[in-house]
């Protein structure tokens, strides 16, 4: 059996790794100059590979797919991940979030602990698979170099983001050749763009322990911790992980809570506290004791107070509005940056046209889709690796299963 895998990232070397170990005579096509590409800048480098959860707190951050996943988790789940790259040699660490790196934080060593396992398996660099196509009971594969036929094919090829790693779509196409179904591919735990004109005078600033929140068709979304202002809009942790629920929305509001450990109640009497103790200061001098110093000028405007307005004049609307703007600030949602901004890529090839315990397409006879090109995304912490992982382990424990 001659098995072709398109793509070297994280679900095509695992899957590379699985099949090569029980001796299945196999090939890994990738267009760029070394295997695992994107696998280098995940983490910001360091490579975030799984969370240390179970099963079920695993699905519980999958956005789309998480029925699909069950199978797969459930078969192959974030301790079989760890167990593996340990086995293998790279040892790991457990940080905050349960986020699950290696030891030496560098993502290259996730990508040698890969290569390293790959057992007899050809690979194919720099050379870029341009079409397939079925014939009798096998697959035609040009590449840019040459012409070859497989008994199966693997297509790994993630999904648009972060296009210069090599991930642009390919795998699509392919599934098109096949009248396999693509829903629409969008970014996704990506920065989050706002009209907002003061978010350039907050560039940079970051905010720990809020709560951002949005409202679209009738359900809310809500996500604690932290924040950050770009130039035109907001990113950070809380903001990524929203971006995924909101991807395909036109109609979002947002809102952010400065002060979620509280209840309104509770900020309303501290703020009657702070008020009363500092009658005759500025109004600006109670903001500063309660928001970072740049947040000072839009948020009393938003208020509509001025900030040297004191504060034994301030009326009965005035007091209510600065805390229904720290327990509710409005941001003026625009759209989230482009597909190639996000971290993963929303869309892809449509779940029902897929055997979720085997991978293999329903339509095609040993054809395979794993990784990102499928549409399941999840949270940021390693789930998303955690998703290739799982998924090229169901795909080749099916055909090795064929042996």
């Amino acid at each position: 059996m001659k098995v072709a895998i398109i793509g070297g990232g994280a679900s095509g070397l695992m899957a590379g790794v699985f099949l090569s170990r029980a001796g299945i005579d196999t090939t890994i096509f990738d267009g760029n100059e070394k295997l695992g590409k994107k696998l280098y800048i995940t983490g910001k480098g360091r490579c975030n590979l799984t969370n240390d959860c179970t099963p079920v707190q695993y699905l519980d951050n999958v956005v789309r797919g998480k029925k699909f996943m069950y199978s797969a988790i459930c078969r192959f789940d974030c301790q079989a991940t760890m167990d593996f790259f340990e086995e293998n040699g790279c040892p790991l660490k457990v940080e905050r979030g349960s986020r699950v790196f290696p030891v030496s934080d560098k993502s290259s060593d996730v990508i040698k602990t890969l290569t390293h396992a790959l057992k007899k398996c050809d690979i194919h660099l720099m050379e870029k698979v341009i079409s397939l196509h079925s014939l009798q009971d096998k697959f035609v594969l040009q590449t840019e170099k040459a012409e070859y036929l497989f008994d199966k094919i693997i297509i790994a090829t993630g999904g648009k983001s972060y296009q210069a790693t090599g991930s642009t779509g390919d795998g699509y196409n392919f599934a098109k050749t096949f009248n396999i179904n693509i829903a629409p591919p969008r970014s996704a735990l990506c920065p989050i763009k706002l009209k907002d004109k003061f978010c350039s005078d907050l560039q940079g600033l970051s905010l720990k322990n809020v709560e951002l929140s949005a409202k679209t068709e009738g359900k809310s979304y809500s996500f604690f911790g932290e924040m950050l202002f770009t130039n035109d809009g907001i990113s950070g942790p809380i903001a990524l992980s929203l971006s995924s629920f909101i991807s395909n929305k036109d109609k979002v509001e947002l809102s952010l809570d400065f002060k979620p450990a509280l209840s309104k109640e509770q900020l309303e009497e501290r703020l009657k506290r702070e008020i009363s103790c500092n009658l005759n200061k500025e109004v600006a001098f109670l903001i500063k004791s309660l928001l970072p110093k740049s947040l000072i000028e839009p948020f009393l405007q938003t208020c509509q107070i001025d900030k040297h307005k004191k504060l034994n004049s301030l009326t009965a609307l005035e007091r209510k509005a600065i805390l229904n703007n720290l327990k509710g600030f409005k941001l003026s949602f625009d759209k989230l940056y482009p597909i190639e901004s996000g971290i993963v890529t929303a869309g892809g090839v449509e779940l029902d046209e897929i055997n979720p315990k085997t991978m293999e397409a329903k339509k095609v006879k040993g054809l395979y889709f794993i990784g990102e090109v499928l549409d399941v995304d999840c949270l940021t912490g390693g789930f998303n690796l955690q998703t290739a992982f799982s998924t090229a382990y169901a795909c080749a424990s099916d055909i090795i299963g064929q042996i």
